[in-house]
């Protein structure tokens, strides 16, 4: 079998797949779902843009944020609850707590079957375990270098995002797995990316986002190096990913359900970096965002007023992703078509102003490119090595190629 015919779940790093042909009708209904998606997210971000002129403005602002964490201990819980939205762009305490309670609204929901509840971390069942792990390296991360943020913003939510959550996933749940993991995560991925950010980022002028995802897929490789020498971890049997996540098949291959599959895909792909992958978990952590942009502009999004034009251009970035690339998702597969949710589209946005020629090129190169290199680094990863490692090198990939790209056009 060759790397082009096989696909890797995130749910299982360890098993490889054959893909399914995709039906000719489904192009259409994919597409349908997918852009009509977009639309209703390109028609809430308008609403955020309109009614951010009549904003409040309550409540606290980005700009002197990260200053006030070592003096003030209700700024620093914010900043570390504010790094769980980090990845995303949005950097927003309220998008964290809407992020939260749409994931344990899909926890609690699930275990009681409610289909509406959609899978929640890959049908696992590892959910609790993946956000403990996250959170304590995360916690890690800022107890060990939040004293830096004197100087301003530092990478201090990068753990939260990466090696922890993937190692549960591949060596399954349990304390000492949960502690390993969290260890791990935080004592790699974040000094890596402050070594990283002038040595990489700086010099060449490409956006901190390189540097940052460049640091998780090096520090999970070393994690996962680590972890296979040492004795109390094991890797958990292989698991099948829920049904939900799986594009429609058999005799539920219809217009309709492939359409539906493509929207709550998009949906997903906001929450596919948290290792939750749910719409539950995605819609909490939007509406928390919109809600903070709204009760005041500057925080969300590093104060750049520009979360409206960040939403959009990453749901058409999923959008673009999930059509171009749908049939790698059938027959058990999946695709990083979050890779670019997460990197090239909204840091075009921020690099550029919010351009119109930023958010559509950014979202455009950033589904053509990273799915396939992220599958390519994937697909050679030995047995134990979660696919996290090549999803975030095809974002540092994609982003360093992108970004001076959408330099040479017009703004």
């Amino acid at each position: 079998m060759t790397h082009s015919s096989i696909a890797r779940t995130t749910a299982d790093p360890t098993v490889i797949r054959p893909l399914e042909p995709t039906p000719k009708h489904s192009v259409a209904a994919v597409a349908l779902g997918a852009f009509g998606m977009v639309v209703i997210v390109g028609l809430f971000a308008l609403c955020l843009h309109i009614l951010a002129q009549h904003s409040p403005r309550v409540g606290p602002v980005y700009a002197g944020w990260p200053e006030a964490v070592m003096d003030s201990p209700m700024a620093g819980f914010r900043w570390f609850l504010g790094d769980m939205t980090e990845p995303l762009f949005f950097a927003s305490d309220l998008a964290a707590l809407g992020l939260l309670a749409g994931a344990a609204l899909a926890w609690f929901a699930g275990r009681r079957r409610k289909g509406w509840a959609g899978s929640l971390t890959y049908g696992t069942g590892l959910w609790p375990w993946v956000l403990a792990s996250a959170s304590l390296s995360l916690l890690l991360s800022n107890l060990a270098f939040g004293w830096m943020l004197d100087d301003g913003w530092q990478p201090t939510f990068v753990p939260f995002v990466c090696v922890a959550p993937a190692m549960v996933l591949v060596y399954g749940p349990g304390w000492k797995t949960c502690l390993t993991a969290a260890i791990l995560g935080a004592s790699t991925t974040t000094p890596l990316a402050l070594l990283l950010i002038p040595i990489v980022s700086t010099p060449f002028g490409l956006p901190v986002v390189v540097a940052n995802v460049l640091a998780m897929s090096v520090g999970s490789v070393v994690s996962f190096i680590v972890a296979r020498q040492l004795p109390w971890l094991a890797l958990r049997e292989p698991h099948q990913p829920a049904r939900e996540d799986q594009p429609p098949s058999g005799a539920n291959l219809t217009f309709r359900n492939d359409a539906l599959w493509a929207a709550r895909r998009i949906l997903k792909d906001f929450t596919e970096t948290h290792f939750f992958a749910n719409e539950l978990a995605s819609i909490g952590v939007i509406l928390g965002v919109a809600a903070a942009f709204v009760l005041n502009p500057g925080l969300p999004s590093y104060g750049s007023n520009l979360l409206p034009h960040i939403l959009f251009a990453q749901a058409l970035t999923s959008a673009i992703g999930v059509v171009l690339w749908q049939r790698w998702y059938r027959g058990g597969g999946w695709a990083a078509t979050y890779a670019s949710v997460v990197s090239v589209a909204p840091a075009a946005v921020l690099a550029y102003g919010g351009s119109w020629s930023a958010i559509v090129g950014g979202a455009v190169l950033g589904a053509i490119l990273a799915p396939p290199i992220a599958r390519a680094v994937s697909a050679r990863l030995p047995a134990g090595f979660h696919p996290v490692i090549g999803n975030t090198a095809a974002m540092a990939v994609s982003t360093a190629a992108a970004l001076p790209l959408l330099g040479l056009l017009p703004h």
